[in-house]
């Protein structure tokens, strides 16, 4: 510490302020001088860092928590905006047409395709099980969903009656009819039937267009009378049941074949069934009929009931025959097999044998009326007998077989084109050979999935070729058939 002394000098009597170095063991004292009252009040009031610290994290994180309530207010405020204008929003429906479309009646093959309106485009779903799927796979195995179509005013003839079915709200909207009365229908297949002058009971049906009846069809009906000469064949048809129609079965006729087209008769053919309750609803409008079309579903029903009610064979008019039924009864063909098991997966309702009132018949149709759903391409057709056989097979009263696909389906719907082709080279050639022997040597008939082949040429030397050959009744004729 500094020494302050003051000297008093005897001479001249001045004081001196003189300033003296600390002694040598003296520390040099650096504390603050005492401060006043004034300095010790700031001090007080000076915030410590660590606390500033705390109470800025603290602003902080408040005002993080309103931004974040804010964020998410906005985002609840746009989700309610975007329900409510789901919710409210109207869908004004096109016009329909003011000139309805006309159906035929019959049935729709369950892979074929119309060249007309009346034909609507339809797929099947598919499982790639063996060598063989069904048609045109959507979405599902067991069930699939249809094509959406435009909304279109269905007009259907059935036996002097017109159904109006709206597309555009089938809901809110009852199918008229006008029906007249009329045992025409029994009396001339009663009489066309009568006795035992038709061993072989064949039926067809037929939705489409009387123009859209070409070579294909025809072919289907000469390979039938070629392995059964004398069999009876029904076409249930209304644009075949006409004079036209007439005109174009002429060269079987005058062959001395037993053929006839007539339109359906929904009334005697569903009685004392399920299906005439169900029938009596869809007159009322109390079925939805969905999206698929209305002929369509119902010409799955009306294979069913023509067979029950008569008894014999129903068939697709895109089959060809091979050899006699005369061995089949009480049988229905399986379209998939399950490789592991040897099981079918998938039956297919293109062929289907049975007698007058078979048991499994009347299931399949209580079935339609009761799982009956418009939606879905197939549920009704296919998919219907599958599940229905899955669960009464083996069962006591249920007298029938399910044959292998080889039998009515011996090539997959998409590798059918391969039946069309001529061979290419030695290789694709044997292939043929072998491929072809084995279906004359297998196989009752030949399900050509008429949706994917009905645009192929029949190349020379294909095995469709050959079957034409085999089966064939104007083969030597100047009756003008051309098959394509």
């Amino acid at each position: 510490m500094l020494s302050n002394y003051l000297l008093r000098n005897p001479d001249n009597k001045h004081r001196t302020r003189i300033i003296l170095p600390p002694k040598k063991h003296q520390s040099l004292n650096l504390e603050p001088p005492p401060t006043t009252s004034r300095e010790t009040t700031t001090t007080t009031t000076t915030t410590n860092p660590s606390q500033l610290h705390h109470f800025l994290s603290l602003q902080l994180l408040q005002k993080s928590k309103k931004s974040l309530l804010a964020l998410l207010s906005l985002l609840l405020l746009l989700l309610v905006a975007y329900n409510g204008a789901i919710m409210f929003t109207l869908q004004i429906p096109l016009p329909p047409k003011p000139e309805p479309t006309t159906f035929s009646t019959g049935i729709w093959n369950v892979a074929e395709e119309s060249k007309n309106l009346t034909s609507s485009s339809t797929k099947l779903s598919s499982t790639v099980i063996c060598s063989l799927k069904e048609e045109n796979p959507p979405s599902l195995q067991k069930t699939h969903l249809p094509i959406l179509q435009k909304p279109l005013n269905l007009v259907l003839p059935m036996n002097n009656s017109v159904i109006f079915v709206s597309r555009m709200r089938r809901k809110k909207h009852k199918p008229t009819f006008k029906i007249q009365h009329s045992d025409r229908f029994s009396t001339t297949v009663k009489e066309f039937l009568r006795g035992n002058s038709c061993p072989f009971r064949f039926f067809m049906t037929w939705i489409s267009s009387l123009d859209s009846f070409g070579g294909r069809e025809m072919f289907t009906i000469e390979s039938l009378f070629s392995s059964h000469p004398n069999g009876c064949l029904i076409i249930i048809s209304d644009s075949m049941d006409s004079s036209r129609g007439m005109q174009v079965l002429r060269p079987f006729l005058d062959k001395g074949f037993r053929v006839m087209a007539i339109s359906p008769d929904f009334d005697y053919l569903f009685k004392n069934t399920m299906a005439q309750s169900w029938f009596n609803r869809l007159r009322r409008g109390h079925v939805r009929t969905g999206e698929v079309s209305l002929g369509q579903n119902l010409s799955n029903l009306l294979r069913l009931a023509l067979v029950y009610k008569f008894g014999g064979i129903y068939m697709d008019t895109d089959v060809i025959v091979l050899k006699s039924f005369a061995q089949l009864r009480n049988v229905i063909g399986a379209q998939t097999i399950d490789l592991e098991t040897g099981n079918w997966s998938r039956l297919n309702n293109a062929v289907m044998v049975f007698d007058k009132g078979h048991p499994l018949l009347y299931k399949f149709i209580e079935e339609f009326a009761l799982t009956f759903n418009g939606n879905k391409w197939g549920h009704n057709g296919p998919y219907l007998v599958s599940r229905v056989v899955s669960r009464v097979e083996g069962r006591p009263g249920f007298d029938f077989s399910v044959l292998r696909p080889m039998s009515f389906y011996p090539v997959d719907w998409s590798r059918i084109r391969a039946l069309f082709r001529s061979p290419r080279n030695e290789t694709h050639s044997k292939w043929l050979r072998g491929k072809l022997n084995h279906i004359r040597n297998q196989s009752y008939a030949v399900h050509l999935w008429n949706r994917q082949s009905r645009k192929l040429e029949v190349e020379k030397g294909s095995i469709i070729g050959h079957l034409m050959s085999d089966c064939c009744v104007f083969c030597n004729s100047s009756a003008p058939m051309v098959y394509v």
